[in-house]
């Protein structure tokens, strides 16, 4: 059952991520009313295959990169679907789903066996150090998608291409805005995804910190957004530097999520 659940939700993505993409080039309010339509069937499903994987294991489903990357999804739909009702930018989508499906086909070719968890797993930390990280990332991944609708956006501007995408684009100011609010989520989040992990390996290992790849990455992704912010209080970098530097952190923030498992020994690999 969660299998077919989580391959119909995939499929789900797919769809919608596909109008997303068709959007772009042609446009229109009745294909973006059915992208969000078949994404939130998606995410329904999803959703049900992420809570008979809990029941199924006994545990938040984030033991191994099948369900890491499944969740990691999940958490951005969640992102998207507040901001879509917010500010009713049904374009975003086209920016959004996209990466949702890359981060979901990921999980579907990896190992899905519901696996115990190691000992180390065992403990309250799983539930509050994850749900830090993975709000932080997926906050990260929405602003990813803001920022590259920032940047095409201010390219229209400058080369007076004044139709077309431009027109069903937002305002800079609230693309601007919109980034500004997911960074300001998403860096306390990741703050204390940091602390608590070093809190949970304190109770683990009796260290604090280990210098460890997922540690040393986690780290230089803290640093790029507290720069991001930094510099948007300081020296006034907003809007264009500002969507440059969320596309970075966000290379960032993959490298440390899907880079480091398979290039580093690290203790936080996945089961």
């Amino acid at each position: 059952m969660g299998t077919i659940l989580f391959e119909l939700a995939l499929t789900g993505y797919f769809a919608a991520a596909m109008i997303g993409i068709i959007e772009l080039f042609r446009g229109g309010r009745e294909s973006s009313r059915l992208m969000i339509v078949i994404s939130a069937a998606g995410f329904i499903l999803h959703t049900a295959s992420i809570l008979y994987r809990f029941f199924a294991g006994g545990h938040l489903p984030v033991a191994s990169m099948h369900e890491a990357a499944s969740f990691f999804a999940w958490c951005v739909v969640l992102i998207y679907f507040f901001l879509e009702l917010r500010y009713k930018i049904g374009i975003m989508g086209s920016f959004i789903l996209p990466l949702v499906l890359m981060l979901m086909l990921t999980s579907a070719l990896l190992p899905r066996a519901i696996v115990p968890l190691s000992p180390v797993l065992r403990s309250h930390w799983l539930w509050i150090h994850t749900i830090f990280a993975f709000t932080s990332n997926a906050a990260f991944a929405v602003a990813f998608g803001v920022g590259t609708m920032y940047l095409m956006q201010e390219y229209y501007l400058k080369s007076k291409h004044v139709s077309g995408l431009f027109k069903r684009l937002p305002s800079l100011q609230v693309l601007d805005e919109i980034n500004n609010k997911l960074i300001n989520i998403g860096f306390p989040f990741l703050t204390m995804a940091i602390i608590t992990g070093s809190l949970w390996a304190e109770s683990a290992w009796g260290r604090f910190w280990s210098w460890d790849p997922k540690e040393v990455w986690s780290l230089i992704t803290w640093f790029i957004y507290a720069v991001v912010l930094h510099l948007r209080l300081t020296s006034g970098w907003r809007k264009k530097r500002a969507a440059i530097l969320s596309v970075i952190g966000f290379i960032a923030v993959m490298f440390t999520f899907i880079g480091v498992n398979f290039l580093f020994k690290s203790a936080h690999t996945f089961q």
